[in-house]
């Protein structure tokens, strides 16, 4: 163990990568998050794979950590549970699961088959399942999904007064929602597996009839994603006077209707846009500096009619083939649905957390009043197991142990966690600061080769952005070029007029909204944020995933 935030490591599934949960965890994980959320995303992964019939409950662990992982203090994905589930999958492997999931990044050994791995028995579970998905064509098909929905909305709408509740009471409230977030976790990674099949078919079928170009925009312009809804909303507040009464209001049903949201929104000790509103005033105020042409409704409508036309297209060049023709019109029409289902499903998490947060905030406040934590957010610093201490006659003896904590963690954040292991990690002191990661930047003419996130081509001065808390250096037009994101970046992509990512992969969250919201969008692009100049002129082609430097 090198930090008090480390899991266990499974030796059964031995190879974690940041791949993906890089996104949800960008920063190294506080120990409240390790103990008292994160476990329970672990199992609700596991019910999850167990409901859709991919795994039996004695391939994991009782009491520990498998699926997810921490490690010098980084969140970490075991790679080889995934990749188990891409052989076992009907259609599927683990290439593709990789591709999915973790895009073109470097460094991922290959899979080496283990005994057990195989199971025609839980792969006929799994073709039941797959085959049930092209039954759902419409988001509101999916019940349980939206009962969640409905749930952490209530619990906003119903949120008791805070400040009138003893400490302890506070704890009991916030805990009592510790396994709704296991039930609303299993939903997410249930959601998230299913839509790679659609998915899936559509990639196939395109490329196998040499149309490889009419796959993202057939997975764009779905509509009904959650996570883009407060560039909506943002984009409209920011067509309004800041003075204004109707502003005013506005923006404080923006604030109960997506307040959840903001930077690292897993991380229960991160700001969102409720703590903190000038996050988002921030992000409104450049968005007004935005024309018209910027509307993000209209950019959707856009990729919508694009979607249209090149399900038509695709659908016509196998007419004759009615077997995958059905197959490929089925697939379509389940994405549609699948896709904005997948947002929904992260959108429902980020609520919960936020009620989580909020009373932990507020036992923050007030133990900073009592000088025993030094700032609200050290509410972080705490792990499950030490809540007794806190409630007991001497908390204050905890005061200089967060101090220390708070102190590794910002040492932590200064390192580039190593993004793939096997067995074990390296010791994080190994690590390279990341600012001294030198790489050789890109010279007028020079191209990096990453990933299509959204079709179509922009031009631009790139803008390297590496806190989405901070929009101020975005200009309209300019390219966000940004380490990874997650939704709430996607408020800077409005004005933007493209945007390149260093990591990501064809169904992160991120890249979904950008489609969406109709952003030229290239993911993948290694060290983009070192080796693209801020302020040079870039072509980005999000049909080809290259970006170019102009100048």
């Amino acid at each position: 163990m090198f930090t008090v935030t480390d899991t266990s490591l499974s030796t059964r599934f031995p190879i974690y990568t940041r791949a993906n949960v890089g996104e949800v965890f960008p920063d190294p994980v506080a120990p409240a998050t390790r103990s008292l959320l994160l476990f329970e995303s672990e199992l609700g992964w596991r019910d999850a794979y167990i409901r859709m019939g991919a795994f039996e409950t004695n391939e994991f662990p009782d009491d520990e950590f498998c699926i997810l992982g921490v490690a010098g203090g980084y969140c970490y994905l075991n790679a080889s549970v995934m990749r188990v589930f891409g052989e076992r999958a009907p259609g599927l492997s683990w290439k593709a699961i990789d591709e999915q999931f973790f895009g073109a990044q470097p460094g991922i050994p290959d899979y080496v088959e283990q005994p057990g791995d195989i199971r025609p028995d839980l792969t006929e579970q799994l073709e039941q399942t797959f085959g049930w998905v092209f039954s759902i064509t419409d988001v509101d098909q999916l019940d349980r999904l939206n009962d969640h929905k409905a749930r952490t909305i209530d619990l906003r709408a119903s949120r008791p007064d805070f400040s009138s509740m003893s400490d302890l009471e506070l704890w009991e409230y916030a805990e009592a929602l510790f396994p709704f977030h296991r039930e609303l976790f299993q939903e997410h990674i249930y959601v998230t597996t299913l839509t790679t099949v659609p998915v899936g078919v559509i990639q196939t079928v395109a490329t196998a009839v040499g149309r490889p170009d009419l796959i993202m925009p057939l997975i764009a312009g779905v509509g009904q994603v959650d996570s883009a809804e407060p560039s909506y909303a943002m984009w409209e507040l920011s067509r309004l006077d800041p003075t204004s009464d109707e502003f005013a209001s506005g923006f404080e049903q923006f604030r109960l209707d997506f307040g959840s949201r903001g930077p690292n929104e897993w991380e229960a000790r991160s700001p969102t846009w409720d703590t903190h509103p000038n996050i988002a005033l921030a992000a409104i105020d450049r968005m007004r500096l935005a024309g018209e042409e910027a509307d993000p409704r209209a950019h959707q409508q856009q990729r919508a009619s694009e979607r249209a036309e090149a399900a038509e297209t695709l659908l016509s060049i196998v007419e004759a083939d009615s077997a995958t023709h059905g197959q490929l019109a089925a697939a379509i029409a389940a994405s549609g649905a699948w896709l904005p289902a997948r947002e929904r499903t992260k959108t429902n998490n980020i609520r919960l957390i936020q009620e989580v947060r909020v009373p932990l905030r507020e036992l923050g406040r007030r133990f900073v009043e009592r000088q025993v934590f030094d700032e609200i957010e050290d509410f972080g610093l705490v792990l499950n197991e030490e809540m007794e201490e806190v409630f007991g006659p001497t908390p204050e003896g905890l005061t200089e142990r967060v101090r220390e904590r708070r102190s590794t963690h910002s040492q932590l954040a200064e390192r580039e966690p190593e993004f793939v292991f096997a067995d074990s990690p390296s010791d994080p002191s190994s690590w390279p600061k990341r600012d001294d990661v030198e790489v050789e930047p890109l010279a007028a003419g020079d191209s990096i080769q990453g990933l299509p996130g959204c079709p179509g081509v922009s031009e631009g001065v790139a803008r390297v952005v590496l806190d989405s808390s901070d929009p101020t250096a975005l200009g309209p037009g300019d390219v966000l070029v940004a380490p990874s994101t997650d939704p709430s970046w996607t408020p800077l992509f409005v004005p933007a007029g493209g945007v390149v990512v260093d990591v990501g992969a064809a169904l992160s969250h991120a890249i979904i909204v950008s489609r969406e919201l109709g952003i030229p969008c290239v993911v993948s692009a290694t060290n983009a944020t070192r080796r693209i100049r801020d302020g040079a002129r870039v072509r980005v082609d999000g049909n080809t995933g290259v970006v170019t430097v102009l100048d």
